[in-house]
Order: C-alpha cells, then sequence, then structure tokens
C-alpha cells in the first residue's frame, strides 16, 4: 500500500536512526577495557578508545536539514562528484562519502517511488572502478533512479522508503552506515549540456543542483 513517508524515524535536525544503537555498542566496551586495564592487560589507551568511537559513530549519522533551491536535480550525498558518465541516452552522476561527510541520502527529485530493489554485490572500496559491481540499493522512480552503493568497510544499507511511496524533492530517502557513494541516473531528458557539477567537485545533499531540467 503506498503513501508519503516521513523519511525515517528520527529527531529533526539529529541523528539518523540506528545512531545510538553503534555509540552505546562503542560504550558498552569501556567497562571490560577499563578493568583490563586496572589489571595490567591492556593500555590505558585503549579505555578512552570506546567514548571516541562512540563520539565518532554519532558524527558519522549525524542527519542536519537542508533547504533546497527552487529548481533543478539535486546531489542526493554530501561528499565529492566521483563519476560522470553517459549509459546510453541517460547521465549517471555519483557522489563518494568519506569519514567525515554526512551519510543520509535525499531524493533529487520529487515523485512516487515506483520500486525499491536490493543488488548482492562485493565490498570494494567506493572510490575504485570496481565499485560498480558492489552491492547497491536501487530507489527506482518513473524518470530517474537513486542508488546507494556499499563500500569496503559500509556494509548496511538502510532505505527509508518503499514502493508507492511520494516523495518531496530533497527529502530523505536512506543511509548508508559507514558507507560510500551514491549515484543518480539522470531523466533521460537530461544531457550533458545540463549537467552544473564535475567530477571533484564537492556538493551537499539537498541543496547543490547536479543539472539543469527545462
Amino acid at each position: 500500500m503506498g503513501g508519503r513517508r516521513s523519511g525515517g524515524s528520527r529527531l529533526p535536525g539529529s541523528f539518523a536512526p540506528g545512531a545510538w544503537r553503534y555509540a552505546l555498542l562503542a560504550l558498552a566496551l569501556a567497562v571490560p577495557l577499563s578493568l583490563l586495564s586496572r589489571l595490567g592487560r591492556c593500555s590505558r589507551r585503549w579505555t578512552l578508545a570506546a567514548p571516541l568511537l562512540a563520539v565518532g559513530a554519532l558524527l558519522f549519522h549525524r542527519d542536519p536539514d537542508r533547504t533546497p533551491p527552487d529548481s533543478g536535480v539535486l546531489a542526493p550525498a554530501d561528499g565529492r562528484v566521483s563519476v560522470v558518465r553517459e549509459e546510453g541516452d541517460r547521465v549517471r552522476v555519483g557522489v563518494f562519502m568519506n569519514v567525515t561527510d554526512v551519510h543520509v541520502n535525499r531524493a533529487p527529485l520529487g515523485g512516487r517511488v515506483d520500486a525499491v530493489d536490493h543488488e548482492p554485490g562485493k565490498h570494494r572500496p567506493a572510490f575504485s572502478k570496481e565499485s560498480d559491481r558492489n552491492e547497491k540499493l536501487h530507489v527506482r522512480f518513473a524518470d530517474h533512479e537513486v542508488t546507494l552503493i556499499a563500500g569496503a568497510f559500509a556494509r548496511r544499507i538502510h532505505p527509508y522508503v518503499g514502493a508507492g511511496d511520494e516523495l518531496d524533492r530533497g527529502e530523505r530517502l536512506g543511509h548508508i552506515s559507514f558507507g560510500s557513494r551514491t549515484d543518480v541516473l539522470l531523466p533521460e531528458s537530461v544531457d550533458p549540456g545540463d549537467l552544473t557539477v564535475q567530477r571533484g567537485q564537492k556538493v551537499r545533499a539537498g541543496e547543490t543542483v547536479l543539472a539543469r531540467l527545462d
């Protein structure tokens, strides 16, 4: 049954779903590490690792609000443009997310989700050419497609939407825990001359315009 979704269960402008679970797991290590340190079986520096990992997990899953511009195809992810290529009569733009980027992905265009399909695959570094064979999650719309791609360390793709959901342009559609690259297969009406970004350019999900629309 279709319907509108709110973009995942979250606190507005805070963290992606599951962030606190990762943080609490890291903090749970603090007690045994502290005991081992007192017994002289591990270095004291390891007792500091647990809270640092917890803070890192929260930073990795931060989810700031964004304000989309009035027009254009929006970037689906924070990061740098790593892929710009033609595939038949379509153009694909991919954004690589490094460890300091926000990993919540957003809809480049509004519309109804036709399907959400999982594609098993490898876990190669997302910046390499081999990443095209990595595990993927395809969020398909009538005229475009967003693909969330796992990387070497990122192995959990979390969709917020399902088939039949209506999304606004710039709305959250999922996130990749500790993950890596998001592609947009642009509508057929978009040609390379309509692109407003190039490889290596820094972009922000839901705010940077990837391409102009007629």
